[in-house]
């Protein structure tokens, strides 16, 4: 077991597959022309496979597969297939474009809920926000996998200015359809241009929801990171991750993997413990791990707390969300 000084126990690990991705979407990429990590800098499959399995043997039993775009990489069914041999849940966040190229590997892989990012339902807006025209990709892939009988969650960060006038276009879209829409607080990385206005919070999104549709709150998981809500009648729900205004902190049971190797004990932490580097050295890394876990801060990497309106985002030492890992 994974446990920090906290009493929280770590049993969910995410691993980045890859900081590349085909869109490019500013809140998570700061520039076009992105520097990608070289393929020998990265987590090899045999390597992420073996990593991933010191976690299991540390009390893991919940992975999430995640990038940039996980499904851009080359091998990539190869490491879905790889991980999904442990005894965990095995999960995946895409942006959505490729997910038609693998509907015989999530099912091979057991793979019964995948998260799809899509900020918007209007295909120009999509243009804007991805700098591609991918959105009718996407919307056929979400259907897809309902007819596969996958759980769909659709991550939407939402923002003033942006897409806060479509908050009632997605609970629209949960009457007749399974999907379960997940609004996300907008939250600071380096250089996605974050700022406290932009933000649009739990509550504010309630009240846009409320002036036309009547909800109730679904029962929550231990761990869960979303406020769940349906609107009676509706075939899906929808839920609010409030990272900003209501953080989930002191249940926070996740650890992340970057691409390169790199263990965060926290979305928000500054420091990093470079797994792969003592990996490949032939270091035991189950003490790194521990050690990571052991070091987690009480709440948002201990960078910020309290009122998000006083935050200045470059004072927030982290890397670009691509770079991390969704």
């Amino acid at each position: 077991m994974l446990t920090d000084k906290y009493n929280r126990t770590h049993n969910y690990l995410r691993i980045s597959l890859t900081d590349n991705c085909n869109l490019r979407c500013f809140y998570c990429m700061p520039e076009e022309d992105y520097k990608f990590a070289p393929s020998s800098k990265l987590m090899q499959a045999d390597e992420i496979e073996a990593i991933a399995g010191t976690f299991v043997k540390l009390g893991v039993n919940k992975i999430r597969l995640t990038g940039g775009e996980p499904l851009v990489r080359k091998d990539a069914d190869k490491i879905i297939r790889s991980v999904a041999k442990f005894p965990v849940t095995l999960t995946l966040t895409t942006n959505g474009t490729r997910l038609h190229e693998f509907t015989g590997v999530l099912r091979d892989a057991n793979i019964k809920s995948i998260n799809v990012s899509l900020d918007t339902l209007d295909p120009e807006k999509f243009n804007l926000i991805t700098r591609r025209n991918n959105f009718e990709r996407v919307w056929q892939n979400i259907h897809l996998l309902i007819e596969e009988g996958i759980h769909v969650k659709v991550n939407v960060v939402a923002m003033k200015g942006l897409n806060d006038n479509e908050i009632l276009d997605f609970i629209k879209w949960t009457k007749d359809t399974p999907v379960h829409v997940r609004f996300i607080e907008f939250m600071p990385f380096s250089g996605n241009k974050w700022t406290s206005n932009k933000v649009l919070t739990w509550q504010q999104i309630l009240q846009i929801i409320e002036t036309e549709y009547s909800f109730l709150p679904l029962r929550g998981e231990a761990n869960d990171t979303a406020k769940k809500y349906i609107v009676p009648g509706h075939a899906g729900t929808f839920a609010i991750i409030s990272t900003m205004t209501s953080p989930f902190c002191s249940t926070c049971n996740r650890m992340r993997l970057t691409a390169d190797g790199k263990m965060k004990n926290c979305l928000f932490s500054k420091d990093e413990m470079d797994l792969l580097t003592a990996f490949r050295a032939g270091e035991d890394i189950e003490m790194l791990i521990r050690q990571s876990v052991s070091n987690k801060a009480k709440e948002l990497g201990g960078q910020f707390s309290g009122n998000f309106e006083d935050l200045h985002s470059e004072e927030i030492e982290n890397r670009s969300m691509i770079a991390i890992g969704g």
